[in-house]
């Protein structure tokens, strides 16, 4: 279940914009405005987000019934949070290696006298 909340994590903090922005680039390849594409990124961002926060805290809410069915001590919503924390850790991580290492970009602007 702690996989399922990770990679749920990491669909809310790398596959919800990448798709939003894939939304948007639809909408304005098709319409070719760019308050419509927007408008469908922000519709499509608000849609997404409730869907997997949703899901996670019904996960979380199993996780919580299953320790209270062992009589163990009631948990709340740590493992979410502590899911929530390290995916957004690991999307934040991973974006910054590739920027710096592999999409070409310079830490320091390039043609700057220092």
């Amino acid at each position: 279940m702690i996989l399922i909340m990770f990679i749920g994590s990491l669909v809310l903090w790398v596959g919800t914009p990448l798709l939003c922005l894939w939304v948007g680039s639809w909408v304005q390849g098709v319409t070719g405005s760019l308050t419509a594409a927007v408008g469908a990124m922000v519709a499509a961002m608000a849609v997404s987000v409730a869907m997997l926060a949703t899901t996670l805290a019904k996960l979380s809410e199993v996780h919580r019934a299953i320790y209270l069915a062992r009589s163990l001590e009631d948990p709340g919503h740590a493992l979410l949070e502590h899911v929530l924390v390290i995916g957004a850790a690991v999307a934040l991580g991973t974006f910054g290696l590739w920027f710096l290492f592999f999409a070409g970009a310079s830490p320091v602007p390039i043609g700057v006298q220092i």
